[in-house]
This record gives structure tokens, sequence and C-alpha cells, in this order.
């Protein structure tokens, strides 16, 4: 079945790009998107949609610069040998506990009730 299906977007984009009808169809198929795209009333759902992101981008990005700033640190005091100055290395025996930090919230938790 899914080489049926292949086939068929194969033979269609092959028409589309490679017969004057097919690129006459697809240029009638692109001033449609666009007139669709410049719709007052899918605008509007663009700009809800942008302010979302925009706002779960803010609070993401506090979550991961904590969160990065936070591995920075356990790697630098988690380091386990040194080396001292005659070549050998010895076990640091700083026993740094890990910084425990909120899991990241992900894109169905900022929006609960919509799926």
């Amino acid at each position: 079945m899914i080489k049926r299906v292949v086939f068929v977007a194969g033979v269609s984009v092959g028409y589309l790009v490679g017969t004057p009808a097919g690129r006459r169809q697809l240029e009638k198929v692109k001033g449609w998107a666009g007139d669709v795209w410049r719709d007052p009333r899918v605008q509007g759902y663009v700009q809800e949609y942008e302010s979302q992101a925009a706002s779960f981008a803010k609070k993401q990005g506090a979550a991961v610069w904590e969160k990065a700033v936070d591995s920075a640190k356990g790697a630098m005091s988690s380091s386990t040998t040194k080396h001292s100055t005659n070549g050998h290395s010895t076990n640091d025996t700083n026993d740094a506990s890990p910084t425990v930090v909120e899991p990241l919230m992900d894109a169905d938790d900022a929006n609960p009730g919509q799926r």
C-alpha cells in the first residue's frame, strides 16, 4: 500500500513540475495558498499562536538557562581526578551532591485544555 502512495505522489510531483499544464496548476495552487494565508481570519490565528509560542519560549528559556548553569557548575565541581605535579592522578574527595532541577514543561503541559 505504501508503495502505491509513494508512486502516486511521485507521478503527481512529476506532472506538476514536468509539464506546462502542471506548472499552471501549481501556480493556481500557489495563488490560492497565498490568498488563504493573507485572509484576516488566518492571520488572527497566526498571531494568537505566535504569542502563545513566545510566552512558552520565555518560560522555557529561563528553565533551560537555569539547567545549563546548574549542569556547568556540576561539571566543574564534580571532576573526579586531579593531576598532581609529579604526574600521578589522585581521586578527588569532593562529594558534591547533584543539583535538583525541575523538569522542563513540554508542549502538552503548556496548554492542558487543548488537544
